[in-house]
Parts: structure tokens; C-alpha cells; sequence
């Protein structure tokens, strides 16, 4: 078994850090929001996840302040699209760094669609779409408690957009509408379209 330390890993065997690549498949991020001037951003972020279920909270965690985070911090709001197979060009487009006050939805060729409970836009095409409201938005730290430059926002979902065409018998189709999910390393991503059932013990 080889083992490392993370700021330590031999080079010649890892060339790369495996950290992602481990710790993967990650549901992505796609977060759109609105600044307080009406500035529109969308962005993917790879560390990205649902973090409790009642109330339902998802968090996504930025490299940097980023448009992002300062945009829900100065409204408290954000909205996360799935982003699926199809959608897997304009997700990757949304990733370009542009400069502020360019939209990202125009840049990928992404239609718009209002929310009914937030300000910022949803990207139309996506199959489900969850209006947040922040709940907090902080700075993370390392080991030894010193602030490193990654910023976690967390917001509790207050609206739900779900296309009808996938629910099914009040079950969610989630293979067909192929999520797609960030794995390892610059350009590695996953889709899941095929699901396996296992009961709990008793």
C-alpha cells in the first residue's frame, strides 16, 4: 500500500495529485447568481454537494473570491442547475473566465428562465433547477486554524423546478437525464445513467 502526505507525494510515481481523482465522482456546482447592480454570473464549481436534507442545504466552495461568492453575499441568494450530458458543452463554456459584467448564459448560448422565489436566473434547458437562500458564506482553514483561500457558501433550497417529463410515478429519472459529474485531474467527468439497489441490514 503506498502512502504519502499530501504535501509530500513521490513524483515519479504520482506526477499528479491524486486528491480529486480520489474523491470522485463529484456532483457539480453549476451556480448561477446575481450581483446587487443586476450582474449575472454562471459558473461550475467541482467541490460541490448537498450537506443536509432537513431543511434541505447544498454548499459549494470557491477557489478565490470569485463573482460567485461575492454576488450571493451581496444578495443572499443563488441557484444551482443540474448540469446533464446534454448540457456538458455549455457547462464546460461557462467555466472561461470573462470579464465582469459579461454573462455567462449569453457566452455559452444558454436561454434564461426566471425563478419564482429569487432573483437569479435558471438556466432553461436544465431538468432541475434549486432556488437557494444563503446561509452562510465563510472562509475555510487549515489544520492549524490559519484561513486558507477557499470560500464555502451554503444556501437552504426554498424552490424547486423539476422537468415533469422525468418524474415517474412520482420517482425521479435520474438516468435519463444523465447528470454529469467532475472525477479526477483537468478534464475527467462521469455520467450516471445506470442505478443499482442495495436494502439496508435490519
Amino acid at each position: 500500500m503506498l502512502f504519502y502526505t499530501p504535501d509530500n507525494r513521490d513524483r515519479s510515481i504520482l506526477r499528479h495529485d491524486p486528491f480529486k481523482a480520489i474523491i470522485a465522482p463529484r456532483p457539480i456546482g453549476w451556480v448561477s447568481t446575481m450581483g446587487r447592480e443586476g450582474t449575472i454570473n454562471l459558473a461550475p464549481y467541482s467541490f460541490f454537494n448537498a450537506i443536509a436534507d432537513n431543511p434541505p442545504l447544498i454548499a459549494f466552495s470557491s477557489v478565490g473570491v470569485k463573482d460567485s461568492i461575492v454576488f450571493a453575499r451581496e444578495t443572499g441568494e443563488f441557484v444551482w442547475n443540474m448540469p446533464t450530458w446534454d448540457l456538458r458543452h455549455e457547462m464546460n463554456a461557462t467555466s472561461a473566465s470573462l470579464p465582469r459584467g459579461e454573462n455567462e448564459f449569453v457566452h455559452a448560448g444558454l436561454e434564461m428562465a426566471p425563478c419564482r422565489l429569487v432573483k437569479p436566473p435558471r438556466v432553461a434547458k436544465s431538468p432541475v433547477a434549486l432556488e437557494c437562500k444563503v446561509t452562510d458564506i465563510q472562509q475555510l482553514k487549515d489544520k492549524d486554524g490559519a484561513g486558507i483561500d477557499f470560500w464555502l457558501a451554503i444556501g437552504q433550497v426554498v424552490g424547486v423546478h423539476i422537468d415533469p417529463a422525468y418524474i415517474d410515478d412520482g420517482i425521479l429519472k435520474i438516468t435519463e437525464m444523465k447528470p454529469i459529474a467532475r472525477c479526477g485531474y483537468l478534464a475527467d467527468y462521469a455520467v450516471l445513467d445506470d442505478l443499482f439497489q442495495m436494502e439496508r441490514p435490519k
